[in-house]
């Protein structure tokens, strides 16, 4: 079939993502398949969430039920890969596998990261840290790629607006 390891698709269970990964894994080793079976990726995303001043890390799929799997395909391969428990098939035109352009390999941005907050623009929140701790304000503006957020406080009766970073701010309620 395959000479040189190439990226394919494989359709999975939903929530069986980790466990078929995990699989396929034994199933290289125990069948002696490592030099076929080389790389398996779940493509994830860490999200990082800011709610009341705390960051916190979560990781989301980014295609739920699909694993992209580097390997040579071969008829043992594709055997050992379609006969795992949770695997539904591989993807491809007849459910015949397809390998991935480096193109489509570029495209898929494997790893990736992103931000999420509880805030949005008008919310009154309070500065926690940093040199205007203990100010209150209105957010104007929130730049999610910065991680920051433009809140507009009261210094000396007059609006002035600030930049903190979204773990330096909570909401009021």
């Amino acid at each position: 079939m395959s000479e040189t390891a190439k990226w394919y698709v494989i359709h999975t269970y939903s929530g069986y993502e980790n466990k078929v990964a995990q699989d396929i894994e034994k199933v290289a080793k125990n069948k002696n398949l490592e030099n076929l079976i080389q790389e398996i990726k779940i493509p994830v995303e860490t999200l990082q969430k800011i709610k009341n001043g705390k960051t916190k890390e979560v990781e989301r799929k980014l295609f739920p039920s699909y694993i992209i799997i580097k390997m040579i395909l071969t008829n043992e391969s594709w055997y050992a890969i379609k006969n795992i428990r949770g695997v539904t098939n591989f993807v491809g035109p007849s459910s015949s596998p397809i390998s991935l352009s480096q193109k489509e390999i570029e495209s898929l941005n494997i790893e990736k990261s992103s931000t999420e907050t509880d805030c949005k623009v008008g919310d009154r929140v309070k500065i926690i840290s940093g040199s205007m701790k203990g100010f209150d304000g209105d957010i104007c503006e929130i730049n999610i790629e910065k991680k920051t957020a433009v809140v507009s406080i009261a210094i000396f009766g007059r609006n002035t607006d600030v930049e903190v970073s979204l773990n330096q701010i909570v909401l009021t309620s």
